[in-house]
């Protein structure tokens, strides 16, 4: 499917916009829309390219630049120090991070070519832990969260509630997807997730791919990998074609 893309700007709280990029069908029509959280890294190549496929997909889908506040524009290289990376995640604070997305949600709601009530949400990395969190808060119908780093944390961003205690609020479809070889998300947190889950009756699956690193989704990482990535894929495309489509 044809489509095009724009960069946007999204009314936030208070006066505060933030910069997003867009990517819709070029047939036109009325489509479900999907929000896309980006990694650590910012709103660099790979997300955009996520942002593309899922307009080409029937979505108008739109990737907001939720480190506005502290590093608007950031679009970092994956050999970044991680260091680096702290500096921006340290400032992140849930309250905020909803703030955004209750704004990007509302900011498709208001245009004429989505359907409000068929909105969903991916995201990886920070991103996945921001689709998590975004399925427990608000009325998202379908979220995929991709390698989400901290869920199963004592605290959420900024010392807040944690995520995972925000889970009976889930009311959509939740895909979890993770690595069996990523560090940064051990087993067990891994099973604390899937537990918490299936305790609160959420609508949900958790995947789990052998051999599988973190970033394992993004071909521009060295820890692609291609097999792991395609059945993600098909996940994310039965999961919006169930919730959203229908």
């Amino acid at each position: 499917m044809d489509i095009e893309t724009e960069s946007v700007s999204i009314p936030g709280s208070g006066g505060q916009t933030m910069s997003g990029y867009l990517a819709r069908p070029t047939e036109g029509g009325v489509r479900p829309g999907v929000v896309v959280f980006m990694e650590a890294f910012g709103l660099n190549g790979h997300i955009r390219d996520v942002v593309e496929r899922i307009a080409a997909e029937g979505y108008v889908a739109v990737a907001p630049d939720f480190f506005h506040r502290t590093a608007p524009g950031m679009d970092l290289p994956y050999d970044t120090e991680i260091s680096e990376l702290m500096k921006v995640l340290g400032q992140l604070h849930a309250d905020q991070m909803l703030e955004d997305v209750r704004a990007t949600l509302a900011f498709l709601r208001a245009r004429s070519d989505v359907r409000g009530d068929r909105l969903g949400c991916i995201g990886f990395c920070v991103g996945g832990h921001m689709a998590y969190l975004t399925a427990c808060e608000t009325d998202v119908a379908a979220s995929a969260s991709f390698y989400g780093g901290g869920i199963a944390a004592p605290e959420g961003f900024g010392g807040t509630a944690s995520t995972i205690g925000r889970t009976a609020g889930i009311g959509g479809r939740l895909l979890c997807l993770f690595g069996a070889e990523d560090p940064m998300i051990p087993g067990d947190q891994v099973e604390a997730i899937r537990q918490k889950l299936a305790e609160t009756g959420v609508d949900h699956e958790v995947v789990v791919y052998e051999g599988a690193n973190h970033g394992f989704f993004c071909d521009q990482r060295g820890t692609y990998q291609e097999k792991a990535a395609s059945d993600a894929w098909e996940r994310v495309r039965g999961l919006f074609e169930e919730r959203l489509q229908a």
